[in-house]
């Protein structure tokens, strides 16, 4: 029976894993976490935003596969897609590695939100509005930009201290949690099997070639910290559960109240 996966829903109860994108996908040249961090700001500083195109880009836009999967992927690199003005976050038939990062950003304060079942119309609202109100667009990237890369205690402001909540540093401090907390539930003391064989690390690096082994090399935690672990914050109380939710719902619709309008007046001009 699976215990621990890197996705869930209310329906099932398997308890939420970090996926191993956190440590590199080579099979889509998706770099270790860490070094993909560091790409993607420096990325996002090379075209100003005005200058970008004025698009939507989508990384998965599946026009040559196979083309690319001979190239090593070297054209779907995130951190040289910047040149766009937007990125889409669509999601697909399979749970989605990005989610992750979105489940803490907030509608229209940090992104753009796009209708599930209109799609297409809601894409070209969404690039339409946003080349129409270029300086409140660029806010909301920037304000996202602040969200995902620092922290602050308020997201209007300025002042920013270090990236926390995305911290390989964290990622591991939770795993740590998890297991603790998981071991604390067992009514037995789990025993090591006779015939069973010690793993290192070196045995797993082995095997490997190419990208994927460039990458556990590239992950690899060569020391162990120096700091204790961080203490997990609490659960959201109901109310600010409640307010939370209903903030995102609110700015979801007054979305979807401007996009109606826009595209009546579309169908009254034409």
């Amino acid at each position: 029976m699976k215990v621990f996966l890197c996705c869930g829903n209310d329906a099932t109860l398997d308890i939420v894993f970090p996926d191993w994108s956190f440590w590199g996908w080579a099979e889509i040249n998706i770099k270790p976490w860490h070094i993909l961090l560091g790409e993607l700001k420096e990325g996002t500083t090379r075209i100003p935003w005005l200058n970008r195109e004025p698009y939507a880009y989508w990384k998965g836009n599946p026009a040559d596969w196979f083309r690319e999967l001979q190239e090593g992927f070297n054209k779907s690199d995130l951190p040289s897609q910047c040149t766009y003005r937007y990125k889409m976050h669509i999601e697909g038939s399979a749970w989605s590695v990005s989610q992750k990062y979105i489940l803490v950003l907030i509608p229209v304060h940090h992104y753009w939100p796009i209708k599930d079942d209109d799609k297409c119309r809601s894409i070209k609202f969404a690039v339409d509005w946003g080349n129409n109100h270029k300086q409140r667009a660029h806010q909301i990237g920037k304000v996202a930009f602040k969200k995902r890369f620092f922290e602050g205690a308020d997201p209007q402001s300025s002042a920013t201290t270090p990236a926390r909540n995305i911290k390989m540093d964290y990622v591991y401090d939770y795993m740590f949690h998890l297991l603790n907390s998981y071991a604390k539930l067992f009514r037995y003391k789990p025993s090591i099997s006779a015939n069973a064989t010690e793993l290192c690390v070196e045995s797993m690096v082995c095997g490997a070639e190419g990208s994927v082994k460039k990458f556990m090399m590239e992950s690899l935690v060569k020391v162990p910290a120096n700091t204790d672990p961080c203490t997990m914050p609490a659960p959201f109380d109901p109310p600010t559960l409640y307010a939370t939710l209903q903030r995102k719902e609110s700015s979801i619709q007054q979305v979807e109240s401007w996009e109606k309008s826009y595209w009546d007046n579309q169908t009254i001009t034409s």
